[in-house]
């Protein structure tokens, strides 16, 4: 049996993980076997992180939220319990763009959030 070396497939498979490997530091985007584990290692934090990522924008949503509402004198659990009562149905980014941009409206949305409560109480 004549021994086999890979030749093109092996370049092609080198070749396109030390251009995914490119801008790593020392010798993770030189050395084979240091890029290979880098570029497993690097993918499977992006998996992780994507993930991530929605939980802190999410987060950083309701912190704003729960600010617009504490100088509103209403809490933040509150002001939600009163949308889902008034059944508004305002997605968190929305209201956290709100509160920016739109202070007005957002007070208006605090209002509609406080009758619902007062309503049921």
């Amino acid at each position: 049996m004549p021994r086999v070396s890979k030749g093109a497939a092996r370049r092609q498979s080198k070749k396109r993980i030390f251009k995914a490997v490119r801008g790593f530091r020392g010798p993770r985007s030189k050395n084979w076997r240091l890029a290979q584990e880098s570029l497993v290692r690097a993918q499977a934090t992006a998996t992780k992180d994507r993930k991530r990522k929605k939980r802190d924008f999410r987060s950083l949503w309701i912190v704003r939220i729960s600010a617009a509402c504490r100088s509103r004198d209403i809490r933040y659990s509150q002001f939600i319990n009163g949308l889902k009562l008034a059944q508004i149905s305002i997605n968190r980014k929305m209201l956290s763009e709100m509160a920016i941009h739109d202070p007005e409206g957002f007070d208006q949305v605090v209002e509609t959030a406080r009758k619902a409560l007062e309503s049921v109480a």
